[in-house]
């Protein structure tokens, strides 16, 4: 389950030193850059309150100044909230499709994969988690969002090849046993399989269907079919 650090938006990690705004912590200065929740509207305004009660009585700050520094991050909330917006919005068209989620582990630095159906969507500071099996997993580990119609394809593809994988080695085919099915088999790959599946299949598993249709045809005497469609 994806974990998130909480982050006090409250907190400010800043002095002011002759009206000038200067990080405490350049290390932490470099995280919070990198942090999407920000500065918020509170921390700019406890900062602004300090830079004008340190500022330099000699050199104060203008007030076109002051008024630059708030509409600059004015529009920095604005792209922020933007961007929550985009992702809030993305992750509730992921309900109901299947995705691939890949986390790396902050200790060892493996990669681990989990893919499955999103039942619901869940949002807490601004990040949306989308709910799998019952494990909430972080919007932003999404590596892939699959189609229902590739999902619908992958599922026709593995019952056809378990069913192929069910049939007994060539030698022992008969018409008796295996004719019907084998027919059956060869009818839904021509004609029911759509492309998409098709193009998913196995190649070893098409060419043993191919054998065991061959099979059929040799013991009824019958002239080899093929998998290609006759063209009109």
């Amino acid at each position: 389950m994806a974990e998130t650090n909480a982050v006090n938006n409250n907190s400010v990690s800043a002095i002011i030193k002759d009206g000038q705004v200067q990080n405490l912590d350049k290390s932490k200065e470099s995280k919070d850059m990198n942090t999407a929740s920000g500065y918020d509207k509170d921390s700019f305004l406890k900062i602004l309150v300090a830079q004008m009660k340190y500022q330099d009585p000699m050199e104060p700050t203008s007030n076109t100044e002051y008024i630059s520094q708030y509409a600059t991050f004015t529009q920095v909330e604005q792209l922020n909230n933007m961007a929550n917006s985009m992702s809030l919005s993305r992750a509730s068209e992921m309900v109901g499709k299947t995705v691939t989620v890949t986390q790396v582990n902050a200790d060892t630095g493996k990669t681990s994969e989990v893919q499955g159906v999103v039942d619901f969507v869940t949002y807490s500071g601004n990040k949306a988690y989308l709910s799998i099996n019952g494990t909430n997993y972080n919007i932003d580990d999404v590596t892939e969002v699959l189609s229902t119609d590739y999902t619908d394809a992958l599922e026709v593809v593995k019952d056809f090849q378990e069913a192929i994988d069910k049939l007994p080695n060539l030698n022992l085919i008969s018409e008796e046993e295996h004719g019907s099915t084998i027919d059956t088999m060869y009818d839904f790959y021509m004609n029911k399989m759509d492309e998409k599946a098709k193009n998913l299949m196995n190649k070893d598993y098409v060419t043993s269907l191919l054998q065991f249709v061959n099979r059929i045809d040799d013991i009824r005497g019958n002239d080899h079919r093929t998998l290609i469609k006759a063209t009109t």
